[in-house]
């Protein structure tokens, strides 16, 4: 299968949205997603992603991303969503798509990557363990929404 990894641009945020909102159905939270289309145009300046794309123009993946500075190691790369749809698993698209924000990030001259993954998804902890990732479970999100 041919494949492109791009930066993802504003033409292809209803794309990316459906694509956002499979991965919620995924992650079994599909009512925390509130962000519309008017949104993401809106920010367009704030909302990096790359995008996977396949020989039809179709999007079958993206991982969003945007950068942080963490006051104990200093710039960092923080991956928001990594998603590649079910039938196109198991082909390494996710691992060139994390390979390709690695290099990214070594190319911002950020110190680290850093992402959430859930509890209960083994498969993506192994994936991410197999890619070189320490996985530390000491931490518990906090959300205050405004």
């Amino acid at each position: 299968m041919n494949i492109v990894i791009r930066k993802g641009t504003p033409e292809d945020f209803p794309a990316i949205l459906q694509l956002i909102q499979e991965f919620a159905v995924f992650q079994k939270t599909p009512e925390k997603v509130t962000i519309t289309l008017d949104q993401m145009l809106e920010n367009k300046d704030l909302f990096q992603c790359l995008v996977v794309e396949k020989e039809d123009d179709q999007l079958i993946g993206f991982a969003s991303f945007f950068m942080a500075y963490y006051s104990w190691s200093g710039k960092a790369l923080y991956l928001d969503d990594l998603y590649v749809k079910k039938e196109f698993r198991g082909h390494q698209i996710g691992t060139q798509l994390l390979d390709r924000l690695i290099d990214y990030a070594n190319t911002e001259q950020c110190k680290k990557v850093r992402w959430q993954v859930s509890n209960w998804n083994k498969e993506a902890i192994e994936f991410y363990k197999k890619m070189g990732a320490k996985v530390d479970d000491t931490e518990i999100n906090c959300d205050l929404y405004l």
